[in-house]
Formats: structure tokens, sequence, C-alpha cells
């Protein structure tokens, strides 16, 4: 589990200076239009997860427990699944998630989770050669070098990622990752493994009958 914190404007200069939807209510959780997700927007059951791609322990979760999640619930439509961006850990992970998170929004909503999936898949790596490592990422997706610079040097970007962080961290009242609610029944924080997701939205779908 990682603790929340805002970053300030000179946490990408490494990267830089290297390189010279509607709101929709559902189970008390309102699903705002900066909110990116999977699924079936008319389920009945939502689960947000609270997530930064510079955390170790929420990539554990993504590499052991959201193949089978997916699977079973968002690409069945039994879950509307919402994402939402945090920035936590030390500078390595800040500056990996931020990075990761201006070039994942760059990249357009259909490549959004692509890219957090391959930021997931390359830690522990990521952490010792970040701007390499999310440089590849973001040619794997079409990005040219100079495009990247752009946007993960895009200070206008970055204040809107603080800001939707602030955001996530008061509105949610979340101050660690990963943090799931489900139906606006927040879980503990941390690692969760597939049972008590699974048991949280049989709970939810029983409530919505």
């Amino acid at each position: 589990m990682r603790r929340f914190q805002v970053i300030v404007m000179t946490v990408l200069a490494a990267f830089t200076l290297a390189a010279c939807n509607g709101a929709k209510t559902g189970g008390g959780s309102a699903v705002l239009p900066d909110d990116m997700s999977m699924g079936d927007p008319k389920a009945k059951v939502t689960v947000i997860e609270y997530a930064s791609v510079g955390c170790p322990v929420c990539g554990h979760w993504q590499k052991d427990v959201y193949p089978a999640f997916k699977t079973k619930y968002i690409d069945t439509g039994k879950v509307h699944y919402v994402f939402r961006e945090m920035l936590v850990g030390g500078g390595a992970e800040v500056a990996v998630a931020s990075g990761g998170f201006l070039m994942a929004r760059c990249a357009g909503k259909d490549k959004y989770f692509a890219v957090n999936d391959a930021v997931f898949a390359s830690q522990p790596g990521v952490f010792e050669a970040p701007r390499e490592t999310l440089l590849n990422i973001a040619k794997s997706v079409g990005m040219t070098e100079a495009g990247f610079n752009k946007c993960v040097g895009d200070e206008k970007a970055l204040l809107a990622l603080n800001k939707r962080v602030e955001n996530n961290a008061k509105q949610g009242g979340v101050d660690s990752t990963p943090t799931f609610v489900v139906n606006g029944k927040k879980l503990e924080a941390g690692f969760q493994p597939l049972e008590a997701i699974e048991a949280a939205i049989a709970e939810a779908q029983a409530a919505a009958k």
C-alpha cells in the first residue's frame, strides 16, 4: 500500500532534460467526466479502483488479480470498472506514475488502458530507467519521441493531472493505493485478492435486485 501525495512541476524534468464521459451515478458512486472506464456503464455494479501505475502493490494486483477480474466481470458486462489516477510513494514511483498517466492520456481513450497495463507490466525495471522504458511504451502505441517529450513536458496537462489526483483523494476519501470501492462501499486499502472483490460484488448485486 502506498500513500497519496501531490507532485510538483519539477518531477518530470528527468524526462525532458534527458532528451534535450457524462457523469453517472451508480450505487452511490458518481462517475466523473474525466474518469477512464471499461465495461457496461449500465451495469448494476460499479467498481472504482484508485491506483497508481508507479505503485508496486498496484502492479502486483494488476499482474495477479486483474486479468481474472477483467475476464469474469468487465468483459461480461457485469461490472462497470472505473480507474482513478493517484500519485504515491517516493520520487521514482511518482515520476513513473506521472509520466505514465500523461502518456496514457496523450495516447487517447482507446489506448489508455493498454498504456497503463504496459507501465504496470514494466515494473520493477521502469524504476531504474523510467524515461527509456516509458519512451519504449510510447513508441509501441504509435507515439514518436518528439511526441512523447511534448506529452510528458506539458505543464498544463501536469496541472490537470494534479487536480484530478487531488479531487480523487478528497472526494473519495482515499489516501493510499490500491483502494477499491464497490457500489459506494470502500474496501480496506491495500492488495485485495479476487475472492474479496468477488464477495463485495456479490453483496452489491444482491442489494441491487
